[in-house]
C-alpha cells in the first residue's frame, strides 16, 4: 500500500525513531552498568515510595537516616514497574552497586540522549517562578516537548533525578538550582551542563552558611562553570553584584546576557503599567527588538523576573511570541504567591500564599505589592526567615519599614526569630511617619491560626502569608482556604 503523498512528505525528525517509553530494562541497565532481572518498560522514576504512580521505576536511595529498600514493597504495592535497588529484592529490578551513583549515571544518560537544550535556573528569590515560567514559555512554542523539575527539585537528589526523568524526545529541558553552602550548585550545574544559565538575582538568603553577599553572588555564578561551549550567561543588570556576575560568565567564557532597567541590559525594560488583571503591560527591547506582553502575575520583581524569562527563552531558540502568552497565563504557585478567594464575615477576603519560601529581599517586594493591592484592610501573617545567623536580629527588625509603608492594619509575627520584629513595632515612636497598627508575636502556626480568627478577617481584607517553609505557615493557609470555601 503506497502511502499519501501529504504522509510522505511530512516533515521528519530524528525524535520519530525514540520509543515512547520513558525507560526500559536495557536502556536502564546500559547507562547504569546494572543487571537487569528481566525486560520491563518504565514511565517515570520516583525515589519517594508515597509517590509512586503505575509504571514508574523506584529508585531505592539510601542515607545516613533512611534505606529506601525498606519501601521497595510500598512502591510495588502503589504501581512500580521496577526498582532500582543495590541489594537483592523479589520483583522486576536492576541491580546496582550504588543507587545514588546509578540515579547520577540515569540523568547523564537522559541528558545525553535527549539532546534537550538545556537551561538550568538559580538566584536567591524568585528562581522557581523563573523556573517555571520559562518552562510555560518552552512547552508552549514546542507544543508540549519541554520538561522542566517539578516542585522545588532543586538539590544534589532532586536535579539528577529531574534530568532522569526527562522524555528522549524533548527540545527544552529546564531545571532549578538551590544551594545552602558553596560549592553544591558546582555539582548540580556538572550534572545539567546547561546551554543557558540564569541568575534571578542575589540576596542574603543562607547568608548564616556564606557569610556576605559577595560569597553568595560567587555561590550563585558555580552554574557557569558548566555552561556547554557557546552557551549563555542571563544576569540581573540592576543588582550591586552585576559586576562581579559579569567577571564569573565571561571567564567560563559564556555569552552575557543582562536583564533589568541598567542602560547597559540586552533584554532592557522600558515601560511598565498595571494591567485590569492586576498584574502589568510590560514593553521592553530585547536585544533590538521591542516587544509589549501581560505578565499575569502581580508585582515589580514579577516585570524583572519576565524580563529574565526573554532572555532565557531567546537564549533557547524559544519563541517569544509564546512567552509572552504564557507571562499573561500563568497563575500563582502554591506557597509562591498562589491567590485565593476565600469566604469570611460580610464578603471574601484575598489570602496571599506565600508559606515556602522567605528571606529579606522577598519578604520586602511581597511586602511592597500588599502595599499595592486593593483592600479595606490588609494584615500580613510573617514567619521567621531561617539561615540568617548572626544577621537574623537586623534583618527582623528592618521589616517594620516596609510593613509600614505596606500600610498594614494588623500583624500576625510567627516563631522566635520574628521577637526582634515586635520589640522594634513595640518601642515607643518606631514609625514616626505611619500610622501605628495592631501585631501580635505567636510561637507557631496554631497559634496564629488562633491570633488571625480572633482578629476576624471581614469581606475586602487581603492576607498575606510569607515565612520560610519550616515556620509551618501552609498549614495556617490550608486552614483558612478549607474553611472560606
Amino acid at each position: 500500500m503506497s502511502l499519501h503523498p501529504a504522509l510522505r512528505a511530512w516533515p521528519r525528525d530524528r525524535r520519530d525513531a525514540l520509543g515512547i517509553a520513558l525507560w526500559t530494562s536495557d536502556e536502564i541497565a546500559a547507562a547504569t552498568g546494572g543487571i537487569a532481572s528481566g525486560a520491563f518498560q518504565c514511565a517515570g522514576v520516583e525515589i519517594d515510595s508515597r509517590d509512586v504512580r503505575s509504571g514508574d521505576l523506584f529508585v531505592a536511595l539510601t542515607g545516613e537516616s533512611s534505606d529506601g529498600h525498606r519501601f521497595v514493597s510500598q512502591a510495588f504495592a502503589n504501581g512500580a514497574a521496577a526498582a532500582l535497588v543495590s541489594e537483592r529484592i523479589e520483583g522486576p529490578h536492576i541491580l546496582v552497586p550504588d543507587t545514588s551513583e546509578a540515579l547520577a549515571r540515569l540523568a547523564a544518560a537522559a541528558r545525553s540522549r535527549a539532546q534537550a537544550v538545556r537551561i538550568g535556573v538559580t538566584g536567591s528569590v524568585g528562581k522557581t517562578g523563573v523556573k517555571e515560567a520559562v518552562f510555560a514559555a518552552l512547552d508552549r512554542g514546542s507544543r508540549g516537548a519541554a520538561h522542566r523539575s517539578v516542585r522545588s527539585y532543586n538539590n544534589h537528589v532532586g536535579v539528577p533525578l529531574s534530568l532522569a526523568r526527562m522524555p528522549a524526545r524533548s527540545r527544552f529541558g529546564v531545571f532549578e538550582m538551590g544551594m545552602n553552602h558553596a560549592g553544591e550548585i558546582a555539582g548540580l550545574t556538572e550534572h545539567v551542563r546547561p546551554h543557558v544559565a540564569v541568575v534571578t538575582t542575589i540576596a542574603p538568603a543562607h547568608i548564616e552558611n556564606l557569610g556576605s553577599e559577595e560569597a553568595i553572588a560567587d555561590a550563585k555564578a558555580e552554574i557557569f562553570g558548566a555552561l556547554e561551549t557557546g552557551g549563555t550567561a542571563v544576569i540581573p543588570a540592576d543588582s550591586v553584584h552585576y559586576d562581579r556576575l559579569l567577571v564569573h560568565a565571561r571567564e567560563a567564557g559564556a555569552n552575557v546576557v543582562a536583564f533589568g532597567r541598567a542602560v547597559h541590559a540586552q533584554a532592557r525594560l522600558i515601560d511598565a503599567i498595571p494591567s485590569a488583571n492586576g498584574g502589568s503591560l510590560v514593553t521592553a527591547d530585547i536585544a533590538g527588538t521591542r516587544l509589549c506582553y501581560s505578565v499575569a502575575e502581580p508585582g515589580e520583581h514579577w516585570i524583572m523576573n519576565s524580563l529574565a524569562v526573554m532572555a532565557a527563552v531567546q537564549a533557547a531558540g524559544g519563541d517569544l511570541a509564546a512567552a509572552g502568552l504564557a507571562l499573561a497565563e500563568m497563575g500563582g504557585l502554591k506557597g509562591r504567591g498562589a491567590r485565593h478567594r476565600i469566604a469570611v464575615t460580610g464578603g471574601h477576603a484575598l489570602l496571599i500564599d506565600e508559606s515556602y519560601n522567605a528571606n529579606p529581599a522577598s519578604m520586602r517586594a511581597t511586602l511592597r505589592q500588599l502595599g499595592q493591592t486593593p483592600a479595606t484592610r490588609r494584615v500580613a501573617v510573617l514567619g521567621s526567615m531561617k539561615e540568617l545567623g548572626d544577621f537574623a536580629p537586623g534583618f527582623h527588625a528592618q521589616l517594620a519599614e516596609p510593613l509600614a509603608e505596606a500600610h498594614v492594619d494588623y500583624a500576625v509575627l510567627v516563631g522566635d526569630e520574628m521577637l526582634s520584629l515586635a520589640r522594634e513595632l513595640g518601642k515607643p515612636g518606631a514609625m514616626p511617619l505611619a500610622a501605628p497598627f495592631a501585631f501580635a508575636h505567636c510561637e507557631g502556626p496554631g497559634e496564629a491560626i488562633a491570633a488571625l480568627e480572633e482578629f476576624g478577617l471581614t469581606g475586602g481584607d487581603a492576607v498575606l502569608v510569607k515565612g520560610s517553609n519550616s515556620v509551618g505557615l501552609g498549614r495556617l493557609v490550608a486552614h483558612f482556604v478549607d474553611h472560606g470555601r
